[in-house]
């Protein structure tokens, strides 16, 4: 049922823990949010992927109260935080750096909050004990800092933040310091514990990989808006945008013209005057039209003879440029007759697996597996 905020919009449900409602903010004549609108359901995982500068920490800021919106409304648990200063505001935050204490014991640093909250010396021990067996931790309070991994920095700084019981946990980049194989660690270990605190937490990234990998739902910022918002399958496979397209995963890009619409099947020329079939629910796209066309690495499939190829499928003769081994499959990169240049995801085993730069072979694809956009205007 509809209800109202404190402003006057009107938000769909009061039980999520997170409402964010038509959120902009100006810096001396710069918009670095724009007319930004989401909830967040209750235990969930929400992340807000973008490049830098997009606007993600300036609307993470927000959330935390570390900075007031110019124009728009942020509930939590219903209650609008408009005008409520971060210390009273039911959140916590883990920063990039983490910020831990290094002259404090590890139980010193996950008590801090309490502390400050006058809450009894028992009763932080007694808590700080078991938050830190709920993330995989115990018998480590009168531990120094320094004689952690950074794997476990990460679970302290958490624990600092669950400890305080917030209805959101805001995390700011905070795998972005640690070393390729711990950060892919992290990723199951965060998602793990957000299920075991069954706590929201709002995630901000740039890597992909992150945001696909740990959240329920994704959204894609650019230049302060989003762009999309959605379970990381749809945002994958179904990107609304072009640039969405472009930034989540791999993608190869083609610029084209319409050279005929029939019903949902667009024919299309590239600019190197190669023909391609795609197919477009719902397109408006219309002949003439310049477009741009987003093809996954994996959605490619080479050959080496043309023979058996089904006629419905986009076909073309090429030579192989590269091949680029990066452990469980290969990125071979094929350059077709019209000079462009295609990657192409590649597994290990199977009659491909011997390729060598300079040998022909056909790449294939099915019209459904593209997506089609409007060309930018210049």
């Amino acid at each position: 049922m509809p209800f109202f905020t404190s402003r006057g919009c009107i938000l769909s449900d009061p039980t999520h823990d997170l409402v964010c409602s038509d959120l902009m903010k100006d810096f001396d004549g710069f918009r670095a949010v724009d007319h930004v609108s989401f909830e967040v359901p209750k235990g969930s995982f929400f992340s807000i992927l973008g490049p830098s500068g997009c606007g993600k920490t300036t609307l993470l800021r927000m959330i935390a109260g570390f900075q007031s919106p110019t124009t728009g409304d942020l509930l939590i648990k219903g209650k609008s935080m408009i005008g409520v200063p971060p210390n009273k505001r039911p959140v916590s935050m883990v920063f990039q750096h983490l910020a831990l204490f290094p002259t404090m014991s590890i139980g010193d640093n996950v008590g801090f909050g309490l502390r400050q909250r006058g809450v009894a010396r028992a009763d932080i021990a007694r808590r700080v004990d078991e938050v830190l067996d709920r993330v995989g931790l115990p018998g480590v309070s009168t531990r120094r800092i320094d004689q952690l991994s950074g794997g476990q920095k990460q679970r302290v700084a958490i624990a600092r933040c669950m400890i305080l019981e917030p209805d959101v946990l805001l995390l700011d980049e905070p795998l972005g310091a640690l070393d390729l194989k711990l950060r892919e660690h992290m990723k199951v270990e965060l998602k793990s514990l957000q299920a075991a605190f069954d706590t929201t937490f709002v995630y901000i990234t740039h890597d992909q990989s992150e945001a696909l990998v740990m959240s329920d739902n994704i959204a894609v910022m650019n230049q302060g808006r989003f762009e999309q918002v959605g379970a990381p399958h749809e945002v994958y496979h179904n990107p609304q945008t072009a640039f969405v397209a472009g930034f989540v995963g791999d993608a190869n890009k083609i610029d084209a013209k319409v050279s005929a619409v029939n019903g949902t099947r667009l024919t299309l020329t590239s600019s190197a005057g190669t023909e391609m079939k795609v197919e477009e629910t719902g397109s408006s796209l219309m002949v003439g039209q310049a477009v741009q066309v987003f093809l996954r690495p994996e959605a490619i499939e080479l050959s080496k003879s043309k023979d058996g190829i089904e006629d419905e499928l986009n076909v073309s003769r090429c030579t192989v440029n590269a091949v680029l081994f990066n452990g469980s499959n290969s990125s071979v990169m094929v350059r077709d007759k019209a000079g462009s240049l295609f990657s192409v995801a590649l597994p290990q085993t199977g009659s491909l697996a011997d390729l060598r730069e300079g040998d022909e072979v056909f790449t294939c694809w099915r019209p459904q597996k593209a997506r089609c956009y409007p060309a930018p205007e210049v």
